[in-house]
This record gives structure tokens, C-alpha cells and sequence, in this order.
């Protein structure tokens, strides 16, 4: 049994006064990739945040722990080491190279001013390579596409090596060949022990993952493996029965319904593991 890399128990979180989270009750495991999914506004973010600490203390309520300790009494530096972070539609500073973006993810390695060091420049070149961005590490994010900065951004969170991985909307601006490459970077990254939280609207990736959480109204309405029909049956209902979970070309993927609410199109495939080893 693996252990657990983040617990909530009864957790609420409010976005100024709107309550968004509902009492949420999760464990995710260390050493696996869950996705998260569901409708626009079922608070997919939000629940990202709130996990990974990002959120005002006073807008959140219950229990979060990490590792097994709860999340307010690990300082912050340590929360940084802990912890990688790829927002949606997150920034960066225009005039920095590629390289230096992804060195901003050794600072919390780093001690008070001190220069990079030997491991902090491999883990920059590694993180690089990984994500096919080292030919522009020397031009400024400014000037790259989209779909580079994404990369490059992506990179600065796989830099810092830290154990749990959180991501929101990861695949924006990726064209179809990295986008499979970035699915093969997150199950790499769980194969070697390293806990991935991802929120995807892209439902075919989703279901690649180990774990699915599938959202609805601020609350978990469904947790649970990937291949398992229960999750496919929750996957469908929270989407109106407008997507038919089907097994194709050796993987589940998320089709759309031929007629909405009307009759299963075919029957399901094996339960078979999401991506074969």
C-alpha cells in the first residue's frame, strides 16, 4: 500500500465570499498521478490551491496534511522544497532568458544570495532537456510562442525535484506531439516515486493518469482509478452524458456522445490499465 502524499479532511475554501469547496475529504497517493477533472466552475482550481497551500489561511477551512504532517506547521521554506507549482496561465518576468526562468526553480535550494551551484545547473539542464526547451534557453521568454513559454514553465517546476508536483492546466498552448511528451514526463515522474496532482480539461490525458477526482459543484463526486468503470460511469455523469469513455488504440479515451443521453454506443473494453506498461 502506498503511502499518502496529501490528506484533506472536511476542508471548505471560500474565493472572497463566495464558498467554492464544500467539505472536502481526499487522500491522494504518493508515487501516482491523479487527474482532476469536471465541469467549468466545479472548483478544480480552487481544490489545487487549497492542497498546495497557495490560498489565504483565513479562506480556507479542515485539516490539510502532507506527508503526514499538517501543512500549517511546515515552514515555508520547507513548503517550497516540497512542493513544484505550474499555475494556469501563469507569467513570468519578459526579460529573463529561458535558462534564468528555470533556475528561478533552485531558489528554494538555494541559500540567502548565494550563487548556483554545480547541482543546481544540472537539474536546470535536465529540466530542459526534458521538456525539448534547451534550444531557447538563452532567448528571452518574451519572445517565444506560447507553447515555448509553456515548456519553459514547465520546466522551472520539474527544476525544483520536489516530491509532490501540482499543475493547472499544464497542456494550454502545447501542440499534439509534447503534449504526449509531457504525458510521458508525468508518468515517468510517478514511476520514480514523485506525487502528480493535474487539473485537465483535455479528458482523453486525464484518463492516462493512475487516479481520477472528478469534480462537480465544489465536491467530490467521484475518486478512483482511471481504468475502473465506476470512474468512467462518474466521468460521463458529470458531463451531462455527453462523453462516452471507450477503449481504443490500447487506452481509454474520452469520445463525444452521438446523441446526448441516448443509448451506449458499444460496449466498454477490459479493464485494463490506463497506459500499458
Amino acid at each position: 500500500m502506498k503511502p499518502i502524499a496529501i490528506s484533506a479532511r472536511g476542508v471548505c475554501a471560500a474565493i472572497g465570499k463566495q464558498r467554492v469547496l464544500h467539505g472536502i475529504d481526499l487522500e491522494l497517493r504518493a508515487g501516482c498521478w491523479t487527474s482532476v477533472v469536471g465541469p467549468n466552475g466545479a472548483g478544480k482550481s480552487t481544490l489545487l490551491k487549497a492542497l498546495a497551500g497557495l490560498l489565504p489561511r483565513a479562506a480556507v477551512q479542515g485539516e490539510l496534511r502532507w506527508l503526514g504532517r499538517p501543512l500549517a506547521q511546515i515552514p515555508a521554506p520547507e513548503r517550497a522544497r516540497l512542493r513544484a507549482w505550474l499555475g494556469q496561465n501563469e507569467g513570468g518576468a519578459d526579460e529573463l532568458t529561458g535558462y534564468d526562468v528555470v533556475m528561478l526553480g533552485r531558489l528554494p535550494h538555494q541559500s540567502w544570495l548565494a550563487p548556483p551551484g554545480p547541482a543546481d545547473h544540472a537539474a536546470v539542464a535536465q529540466a530542459l532537456h526534458s521538456t525539448q526547451a534547451w534550444d531557447w534557453r538563452q532567448r528571452p521568454l518574451a519572445q517565444l510562442s506560447g507553447g515555448e513559454r509553456q515548456r519553459v514553465l514547465l520546466a522551472r517546476a520539474l527544476a525544483v525535484q520536489a516530491p509532490v508536483l501540482l499543475m493547472d492546466e499544464p497542456l494550454a498552448n502545447l501542440d499534439p506531439p509534447h503534449q504526449t511528451d509531457w504525458l510521458h514526463t508525468m508518468r515517468t515522474l510517478a514511476h520514480a516515486g514523485g506525487t502528480v496532482l493535474s487539473v485537465l480539461h483535455e479528458i482523453s490525458f486525464a484518463l492516462q493518469a493512475d487516479d481520477m477526482l472528478v469534480l462537480a459543484g465544489g465536491r467530490v463526486l467521484h475518486h478512483g482509478a482511471c481504468a475502473a468503470p465506476a470512474t468512467h460511469a462518474a466521468l460521463e455523469q458529470v458531463f451531462g452524458q455527453r462523453i462516452r469513455v471507450r477503449w481504443l488504440d490500447g487506452m481509454w479515451m474520452a469520445l463525444p456522445a452521438l446523441q446526448r443521453g441516448g443509448p451506449e454506443s458499444g460496449p466498454s473494453g477490459p479493464a485494463t490499465p490506463a497506459v500499458p506498461e
